[in-house]
C-alpha cells in the first residue's frame, strides 16, 4: 500500500492502483466506505498521514530499519515503486515502529550510542581498579580505528561475520581485564589464564566460609550471568557499531583518517594524561602480555621438574641431619597474613611494635633470646600454600603447577628431614584444613590434627575454624604436654589473622578455653565485616588487632608451656590484601627464632639477624626458597649447597 493518500497522488494515477488483497478496487473501497483492515497499525498510520502530512527522517538517522521505512523510494511517475498487476506491498513500520516514529528513532540513537560507549568503555577499560578513572577513557584507542577501518573494507556479510567474531573476543578480553582487577586487588598481580582457574574455586569456598553457603552460590550465579550478558552485548554492540560505519561510510573515512593521524603524532611525541599515553592500545598490550605470560607458564613446567629433582641434601645420612637440634622440641609456626607492612606502616606499626617489645621482654625475662629478619614470600593477599612449600621445600612455589608438582616428587622438606633423620615425632596442627590432606605425607609428619581433630566445640570466626589461642592449647594437650620416646616437631598453622579480620577472637584465661564454647560470647559481640570494610582504616585496624592476638597469645603459650629445650621459629605466609598493605608494597614478611639454650642462636650468629622479635627495617632480607638450605647447614650438615 502507498504512503500517498489519495489527495497526496499525482492526477489520473488512480487507474494504475492495484487492487487491494481484498480484490477490490480502492475506489471502489473509498465509496463503500472503511473495510476492516488485516493491519491495525497500518490503518493507524495512514490515518494519522492524512490529517498531517509526516515529516521527512531526519538525516544521519543511526537506524537502517527505521530510515528505510521512513519513505518508499518513487518511480519517475511519481508513484510508489510497485509492481503493476502485483498485490501492493505495505512497507509502512510496523507496530510501536509505525505509531511513534520519532521515539523508534530516539530508540534507535541511545542505542547506537551506548554499544559505542560499550566498545569503547571496553578498549579502554585498565586492568587495575586504581586506574579506573576518567582520564583512562578520554585517550584515543587504536583497536577502535582499527576495527572501523574493518568495517569499511569489508563487504556486509564478511563485515557482519567479523563483527561476532570480534564481540566474542573482546568479551573474553574484558572479562580478563576484571580478572586481573580483582588479582592485582588481592594477590598483587594479574591473572594467569593458564594457572589461575583453580583459585577461582578457592574464591567460592572463602565465600561460603564467610558468607554462607547461599551467599557463595548466588555469587557464582551472579558471574555465569555476568560473562553471558558480557559476551552477548558486545558481540551485538559491535554488530550495531559495524553496520552504523557501513552506513556513514563518508563520515567514518574521514574521521578515521583525522584520529588515525593524530594518533600517529601523540604516539611520536609520547603525550600522556594521567601518566598513561594519551595515543592508547591498552586491550593490544594486555592481551600481549597475557599471551606472554601463558607461554612462560606452559614452558615453566619441564624447567621447575628439573630444578626440583636436583637437591644437594637429599643424599645427606640421616645421622648428619639437624645434628644441632638434637633433643630439641621444634615449632614452625606460620601467621597467617603477617606481613611487613604490620611493623612498619604508620597505621599498624605503633600497635603491633609495642606488642613485639613487650613480647620480647616478657621471653627474655622467661628466659628466652630472639633473633628476627624478614624473608620474601612467594605470594602475596592469599596463596599460603605456595609460601608453605616455598619455605619448607627450598624451591620457589609461586603458581599452583608448581605446587603440584613438588608436592608429587619425593623432594626433602625441612619439616621431612626431621622425619628422616628419624629422631623427632613429626605432627602437624592445622586448624584451617577442613578436607583429607594428603600433602602431610610430602611434608614429612607422622600425625595431622585438622580442623575435625581438635575437640573445637566454638564457633567459626568467619573463615577462621578455631581460633588461634584454642589450637595451641589442643597442641599442648594432645602431644606438646604428653610424654614421648622422642621430642616433637611441629608444624602449626596459625589462621586466626586471617581476611576478613571480622570478628576476631579474644584471648581468654588458658584455663578457661576447655572445649571452646567460651567463644561463643564472644563471636556475637565481634564485629560484622561488612561494617569493617567500609573504609581501609578500619580495616587496617582490625587487621592490626588480629595480629597482635595471635603472636601475643604464641608469646604467652611459650611462656606457659616452654622448657629449656624449646625451640620456636615462626614467621608471616605473606602480606595482607592491597587495601591493607597500601601501594607498591613489598612481599616481605617478618621471621623469628626464639629458644631458651643459648647454643641455638650462636649458631646462626653468622646470619646477620638482629635481636628481638621486631625485624628492623635495615634487617636482613631473604628469599624464603633460601631458608631451608641454611636452616639444614647451619644445624646439620655443614656442605653447603
Amino acid at each position: 500500500m502507498s504512503l500517498f493518500t489519495r489527495s497526496q497522488q499525482p492526477p489520473g494515477t488512480d487507474k494504475d492502483v492495484p487492487p487491494d488483497e481484498t480484490g477490490v478496487p480502492e475506489d471502489a473501497a473509498a465509496q463503500q466506505g472503511p473495510a476492516e483492515p488485516a493491519d491495525t497499525a497500518t490503518e493507524s498510520t495512514e490515518a494519522t498521514e492524512a490529517a498531517d502530512a509526516p515529516e521527512p527522517a531526519e538525516p544521519g538517522d543511526p537506524d537502517p530499519d527505521t530510515a528505510a521505512q521512513a519513505a518508499e523510494p518513487e518511480t519517475a511517475g511519481g508513484n510508489p515503486a510497485e509492481v503493476v498487476g502485483a498485490p501492493a506491498r505495505d512497507e509502512t513500520p510496523r507496530g510501536w515502529r509505525g505509531r511513534y516514529p520519532r521515539a523508534a528513532r530516539g530508540v534507535a540513537t541511545a542505542t547506537t550510542v551506548l554499544a559505542a560507549v560499550l566498545v569503547l568503555g571496553a578498549v579502554l577499560l585498565p586492568d587495575t581498579l586504581d586506574r579506573l578513572t576518567v582520564a583512562q577513557f578520554t585517550r584515543i584507542p587504536a583497536e577502535a580505528l582499527l576495527g572501523v577501518g574493518l568495517a569499511l573494507l569489508l563487504p556486509p556479510r564478511p563485515r557482519r561475520i567479523a563483527a561476532i567474531v570480534l564481540g566474542i573476543v573482546l568479551g573474553l578480553l574484558t572479562l580478563l581485564k576484571f580478572l586481573d582487577m580483582g588479582f592485582w586487588s588481592v594477590l598483587y598481580r594479574p591473572f594467569d589464564p593458564v594457572l589461575d582457574w583453580t583459585l577461582i574455586s578457592d574464591g567460592e569456598e572463602y565465600l561460603k566460609e564467610t558468607s554462607g553457603q547461599a551467599f557463595a552460590v548466588a555469587a557464582v550465579i551472579g558471574a555465569i550471568l555476568l560473562v553471558v550478558a558480557l559476551l552477548v552485548l558486545m558481540t551485538l554492540a559491535l554488530v550495531r557499531m559495524s553496520d552504523v560505519v557501513a552506513r556513514h561510510s563518508a563520515v567514518a573515512t574521514r574521521g578515521t583518517l583525522v584520529l588515525g593521524t593524530l594518533w600517529v603524532a601523540l604516539a611520536a611525541f609520547g603525550v600522556r594524561i594521567a601518566g598513561d599515553p594519551l595515543a592508547a592500545k591498552t586491550t593490544v598490550e594486555q592481551a600481549t602480555n597475557h599471551v606472554h605470560m601463558a607461554q612462560v607458564s606452559l614452558a615453566d613446567s619441564k624447567e621447575f621438574a628439573k630444578e626440583a629433582a636436583v637437591d644437594p641434601f637429599a643424599d645427606v645420612p640421616p645421622d648428619q641431619l639437624l645434628s644441632g637440634l638434637r633433643g630439641k622440641d621444634v615449632i614452625f609456626a606460620f601467621v597467617e597474613s603477617y606481613g611487613r607492612s604490620a611493623v612498619e606502616s604508620p597505621e599498624m606499626a605503633p600497635q603491633v611494635d609495642a606488642m613485639l617489645a613487650d613480647g620480647t621482654r616478657r621471653l627474655k625475662a622467661a628466659g628466652f633470646s630472639s633473633r628476627s629478619a624478614f624473608l620474601t614470600s612467594p605470594t602475596f593477599g592469599g596463596g599460603s600454600w605456595l609460601a608453605h612449600s616455598t619455605f619448607l621445600s627450598g624451591l620457589w612455589i609461586d603458581n599452583q603447577q608448581r605446587y603440584r608438582t613438588v608436592t608429587s616428587s619425593d623432594r626433602l622438606t625441612l619439616t621431612g628431614a626431621f622425619q628422616r633423620a628419624d629422631a623427632w615425632r613429626t605432627v602437624g596442627i592445622m586448624p584451617g584444613v577442613i578436607r583429607s590432606w594428603p600433602e602431610g605425607k610430602f611434608y614429612g609428619l607422622d600425625h595431622v590434627y585438622d580442623s575435625q581433630h581438635l575437640g573445637y566445640k566454638g564457633p567459626n570466626f568467619s573463615w577462621s575454624p578455631v581460633p588461634d589461642q584454642y589450637s595451641l592449647e589442643a597442641f599442648q594437650r594432645m602431644e606438646h604436654g604428653q610424654k614421648h620416646d622422642k621430642p616433637l616437631m611441629s608444624e602449626i598453622i596459625l589462621v586466626s589473622s586471617h581476611r576478613p579480620w571480622a570478628p576476631i577472637p579474644r584471648t581468654v584465661g588458658w584455663d578457661e578455653l576447655g572445649d571452646g564454647s567460651v567463644f561463643n560470647a564472644i563471636n556475637k559481640e565481634g564485629k560484622n565485616p561488612d561494617d569493617v570494610w567500609k573504609s581501609a582504616h578500619s580495616v587496617r585496624q582490625e587487621y592490626a588487632k588480629s595480629i597482635e592476638y595471635t603472636v601475643s597469645n604464641l608469646v604467652s603459650w611459650v611462656e606457659r608451656y616452654g622448657n629449656d629445650n624449646t625451640v620456636l621459629v615462626f614467621l608471616g605466609d605473606h602480606q595482607p590484601t592491597t587495601m591493607v598493605s597500601g601501594k607498591n608494597p613489598s612481599h616481605d614478611v617478618p621471621i623469628a627464632i626464639v629458644a631458651h639454650d643459648k647454643d641455638v642462636l650462636d649458631r646462626m650468629s653468622g646470619w646477620g639477624w638482629q635481636d628481638g622479635l621486631r625485624p628492623h627495617p635495615d634487617a636482613p632480607v631473604w628469599r624464603m626458597d633460601t631458608f631451608r638450605n641454611r636452616f639444614l647447614t647451619t644445624y646439620g650438615a655443614k656442605t653447603a649447597p
